[in-house]
């Protein structure tokens, strides 16, 4: 009997050790970085727990090269910067739409539009019309919660949103001179692919 027990610990010890050799999957965090010439980067986090769609669109987006060269074409200082127009003009984005990830389009989405979030643009005729324009808020502004697909947040750089947001404007809030987005990088975490609604 002392020998069939020694055994049986043998085996559980041996499978004890094996299951250590295998490496764990880990979601971890979802980061992003975008690099604005001459301002310098803005690093974020995602959060794809909470907006799923958006934030596979955004790296899809991302990955794809689609950001860089674009400029953020709308700034209003103490509400938000603007970009990933592709007309530079803010009438038009990618080719693809999503569904808008908020409340007010039946999606639970507690992320509120704080000072530093990142949230997805989109028209005031059709709650899934977002597909590439983003805009990361300046200064709180808690109306826009449940109209919105917020999905991230600036953990580092919020300077850098500050000195955008203090640019030259015209009369349509473009700035003056241009701001250039380099390129727009995601990291990290489980990203499913983005789904369309068109």
């Amino acid at each position: 009997m002392k020998r069939i027990i020694s055994v049986l610990v043998s085996i559980i010890m041996m499978f004890a050790f094996c299951s250590c050799d295998v490496p764990q999957q880990e979601s971890g965090p979802v980061t992003a970085t975008i690099k604005v010439k001459d301002y310098g980067t803005i690093e974020l986090e995602l959060y794809p727990e909470t907006a799923p769609i958006t934030v596979a669109n955004f790296a899809a987006l991302a990955k794809d090269g689609f950001y860089e060269g674009k400029i953020f074409h709308r700034v209003i200082s103490g509400f938000m910067i603007q970009g990933g127009s592709s007309d530079g003009l803010g009438y038009e984005g990618s080719e693809h739409c999503i569904k808008g990830e908020f409340s007010a389009n039946g999606v639970e989405n507690n992320i509120s539009h704080e000072r530093g979030v990142i949230s997805m643009a989109r028209t005031m005729q059709s709650n899934d019309s977002a597909s590439s324009q983003f805009f990361i808020v300046h200064e709180d502004y808690p109306s826009l919660d449940g109209q919105y697909a917020a999905f991230g947040k600036v953990t580092s750089g919020i300077e850098v949103v500050d000195a955008i947001a203090a640019v030259a404007t015209d009369s349509s809030d473009k700035p003056l001179e241009d701001v250039i987005i380099e390129s727009v990088t995601v990291n990290g975490g489980n990203i499913g692919a983005p789904e369309y609604v068109d």
